[in-house]
């Protein structure tokens, strides 16, 4: 990156967020590529390895909120420099446990809480940094490539994590996601600032253009920006209506999505019969449409935005996507070939990413961070319930129930999508009846050239 290229600098910085959220999912998903071999070491079986996984979740739920304070009051930089530092301990100590340990299946419960206590931060901070760096008619898009990371990064983890493996044992695997989290850290750290005023390769045009030059900018966002210790409007946030929608939602986002995370590699191998490196393929397959597809979302969500509003961008294509994700689940799931079965419940995750967090940061501003952790909040309950529900479902009613029940949640958060209002903004003076074209009268219109 130079000086030269100074009115992208906010592309460059979110491409490095795309890399942490990769690495994020590169160590949440680390355990289910292994978790044949951790079982078979210290004798855990499926629910063990889907207690662990919870325990990640329930922490990263938890610890949302405490997380979107956190990153509002300190900044992306820091907070995200120190979170992703955690999450490289986290993995580092699970690789050094001793196979002939005392009560290891509460050691790597503990030691998977205390990863999601690390990764609790990271998408709160992207928030405040897409917040703080990019105009309105941006986001959807950056927002697209930030959670492209997701697909990128567990699509890597199976082949890659399996070559470890199969030449090196897991424990390798584990250092190599330590190693690189530590390596995330420090370059995130270098490259990062808070607000783009703060950063010397940052030119002028592009703070007119990060700042909207010729359109109005939010009084919140005036204040944010001369004061750092701005209060966070707990009560205008928690006096929405639809900020339960958007948490059941994203619990039913989660649900579905953690199957994929948490199983989608154990049921390839146990279910559909392949080996452990045609499982490692077939795994890959659902991440890479996820990455696609998010990208594919988030250009679609602005242009949606920019043509017909702001709720049809934000909110119509969530639940048009939840939709089509609950076919695909069910069609899947009751394949009989298992290549085909594997393709179809690809195409289901990277369906489920079409949506994005925008909606998140149109209604709460520079308080997107903690509005969108306690969305966020209620997805990773989603997400805990799925590590420990799907291998009992499974276990008692066999996999098509498990991934019925899943496209079930995939429905219901399709309806509460449709009850989601981005239109309008934390503390507006009049949210009834505002449409799109209020909206861009607010100032998040898209200037002439992006």
């Amino acid at each position: 990156m130079s000086v030269a290229s100074g009115t992208r600098v906010r592309w460059a910085i979110a491409s490095w967020l795309f890399v942490l959220s990769a690495v994020a999912f590169l160590d949440r998903t680390n355990v289910s590529i292994a978790g044949l071999q951790i079982s078979k070491e210290y004798a855990l079986g499926n629910q063990r390895l889907g207690w662990m996984a919870s325990a990640f979740l329930i922490a990263y739920a938890v610890f949302q909120v405490p997380a979107g304070w956190v990153s509002a009051k300190f900044g992306p930089r820091r907070v995200l420099t120190v979170g992703v530092l955690s999450w490289g301990v986290a993995t580092a100590l699970t690789a050094l446990l001793p196979s002939s340990v005392s009560h290891a299946a509460k050691i790597l419960i503990a030691l998977r809480f205390g990863l999601g206590i690390g990764e609790s931060v990271m998408y709160p901070a992207a928030n405040q940094f897409v917040m703080r760096w990019f105009p309105a008619e941006e986001r959807g898009v950056v927002n697209g490539l930030i959670f492209a990371g997701v697909g990128a990064g567990s699509g890597l983890t199976p082949p890659l994590l399996t070559w470890f493996i199969l030449h090196h044992g897991w424990r390798s695997a584990f250092w190599f996601s330590a190693v690189v989290g530590v390596v995330a850290s420090a370059v995130w750290w270098w490259v990062a600032r808070d607000r783009p005023e703060a950063h010397p390769w940052v030119q002028p045009s592009e703070l007119r253009v990060i700042r909207g030059a010729g359109s109005e900018v939010s009084t919140e966002e005036k204040i944010a920006s001369s004061s750092p210790s701005y209060a966070v409007p707990w009560r205008l946030m928690l006096g929405r209506s639809d900020l339960l929608a958007m948490m059941v939602a994203y619990f039913g986002f989660l649900y579905v999505a953690w199957i994929y995370f948490s199983w989608f590699f154990i049921y390839m191998a146990q279910v559909r019969g392949f080996d452990m490196k045609s499982s490692a393929r077939y795994t890959m397959l659902p991440f890479l449409s996820m990455t696609l597809f998010c990208l594919l979302g988030g250009k679609l969500n602005d242009v949606l935005t920019r043509k017909y509003s702001v709720r049809a961008g934000r909110c119509w294509l969530a639940a048009g996507a939840s939709f089509l994700t609950a076919i695909f689940l069910l069609l899947g799931s009751q394949t009989h070939n298992p290549q085909l079965a594997g393709i179809i419940l690809a195409v289901g995750a990277g369906a489920l990413y079409l949506s994005h967090w925008a909606a998140a940061i149109d209604i709460a501003g520079t308080s997107s961070g903690v509005f969108s952790s306690m969305v966020n909040m209620g997805g990773q309950i989603g997400g805990a319930v799925t590590a420990s529900l799907t291998p009992w479902l499974a276990q008692r009613f066999g996999w098509t129930t498990s991934f019925t029940t899943a496209a079930a949640f995939a429905v219901l958060s399709a309806v509460l999508w449709l009850m989601v209002h981005p239109e309008r903004p934390l503390g507006s003076e009049n949210p009834a009846g505002v449409d799109g074209h209020e909206f861009v009268s607010r100032g998040y219109t898209a200037p002439q050239e992006i």
